[in-house]
Formats: C-alpha cells, structure tokens, sequence
C-alpha cells in the first residue's frame, strides 16, 4: 500500500511569546500543498523479517538525500508508536521516497511521520479516529497533527493547535524555490524579539490576495534574509517575475510564489537549487 505525503507553506508566521518550556508560541495559516513524497508499507512476517519486537521495520529510503541515521527517520518512530499500542501489528517492509527537501520550512518530515500513522490506520484496520490519530502525531512533533486534517488551518500554540479555515488558492498557481540553504532553527528563533501582531494572519488570508503583500509577514524573513541575502534574492525573482504573493515559508529557506493560474515563468537558478511549480 502507498500513500502520498505532500508538503505546506506557512501563509504569515508570526512569533507571539516564549513559552516556559522553551518553546515558542506562534499564529500561521497551514496551507497544503500537492508536493510529494511516497511512502509505501508491506506487511512482512516474522520469518522473513525477524526483526525485534522494538524494530518491527525494514526500512529503505530513496530519492534526495535524508540527513541523520536511518534507524532515527520519524517513519519508523510512527510505526514503532503504533506497536507498543498496537503489539499485533506485523512487521513491515517500508520504503520512503523523498522528493521533499528536508530543512526547507515546507514540513515533509512531518509529513512523512503523519501519512505513516494514515497509512497503518488503513492497511492494519485499526480503526482510529482522527482525533486520536492527531494525538499519536503530536508526540511525533508539534506540526504532524496538522497533516493528519491536511486542509487549510489556522494554528497556535506551538503549532499543534488547528482549526480548519474555510481557504481555497485552487485558483492560483505556486512556484516554491529551495536554494539548497540550510537554516539552524535553533539561530533562526534566537534572532526574534516575539511580539503580537497587528492582525492575525487568517484575517489578513481572507481578503484579496492583492492585499496579503503589504500584510502579511513571515517574521523570519528579517534575520534570514540580513544572513543569506541570496534568498531574498529568490523572493524579489517571483515578485520581478509576476508573483502575486511571495514570502519565506516557516523557519526553512524555501520561497514561495502565488502567480496567476497557468501562469508560472520558467526562471533559471543557479546550480543547487530546487524548484516545483504546483498548478
């Protein structure tokens, strides 16, 4: 069985308030995008497999390179969550194929971890709700929960913290721009001073998409563009080149662009870059 897990942007980020836990507090708009990865599981049995009761996966990866040890991909924590609940559940074969770049503030990671909680919930007939999928993905990390509902959403909290919001860009074309840049979280953060912001982003997301320029922020574009001056670069590009709305999407450098439906330009970046034009 293979399911699709696809990416989002952030429309605005704003940074409200540390939290006591060291965490931050945050105010977004999750907007799904049809960018992605594969994922495919296959059960397997006990003779072929033989893997202990605490590594029920034979895991493999393709596609562009995932940093860190395998035996640490959030597939097979998913997984492994799922076990110690569900003991009966067999061991699997899985294979992940990533075209999602990871780092780029587009949450395929997430993703990755969220659609392997969908994925055994259908194949093993687990019968889980969503609410109760959405509480195994939070242990897995603060925006999984989101790609559990993988609809529009404004969040809170540290993220976790979603309510669908009645959003559709279907009439409009993205261009989303990875430059190969990878962005410390921990850095990122510490260049921001929290504050609340003058309008929430899912009121600034329901006026006409003519008026999100002037409004609606990603508060780490500041301190990421002052140290990487080539991402800002790729964002002036999308504007030079009839984006309608472009900005930095989470913590990551990716940037994306809202053009016209159909409209996208086919621009040249330098070697290292990667670009998806999602109609």
């Amino acid at each position: 069985m293979v399911l699709f897990p696809n990416c989002k942007i952030n429309l605005g980020l704003n940074i409200t308030s540390k939290r006591p836990d060291g965490y931050h507090n945050i105010e977004t708009v999750f907007y799904p995008l049809n960018w992605c990865d594969a994922i495919e599981l296959i059960p397997g049995d006990k003779t072929s497999l033989s893997p202990s009761s605490a590594h029920p996966v034979q895991f493999s990866c393709s596609g562009l390179t995932i940093p860190g040890n395998p035996s640490d991909n959030i597939c097979l924590k998913a997984y492994q969550l799922l076990k110690k609940d569900f003991p009966s559940l067999p061991p699997v074969y899985m294979h992940l194929h990533k075209t999602i770049p990871t780092g780029a503030g587009l949450g395929g990671g997430s993703s990755n971890g969220a659609f392997t909680l969908l994925l055994a919930n259908q194949k093993f007939n687990l019968n889980l709700s969503s609410n109760q999928l959405s509480r195994y993905a939070l242990i897995l990390g603060s925006d999984c929960p989101f790609f559990i509902m993988n609809t529009p959403c404004y969040a809170t909290g540290r993220g976790e913290q979603a309510a669908p919001l009645p959003l559709s860009l279907s009439a409009y074309s993205f261009l989303v721009v990875y430059p190969g840049i990878h962005i410390p979280t921990a850095w990122a953060f510490s260049q921001l001073t929290p504050r609340l912001p003058v309008k929430p982003a899912k009121d600034i997301v329901m006026q006409p998409l003519t008026s999100w320029k002037n409004e609606l922020v990603n508060d780490f574009e500041l301190p990421v563009f002052r140290e990487y001056p080539q991402i800002e670069s790729v964002k002036k590009t999308l504007y030079a080149n009839g984006a309608l709305y472009a900005s930095l999407t989470g913590s990551g450098s990716s940037v994306y662009g809202i053009f016209h439906k159909n409209k996208v330009p086919e621009l040249k970046w330098d070697k290292g870059y990667i670009q998806k034009t999602i109609e």
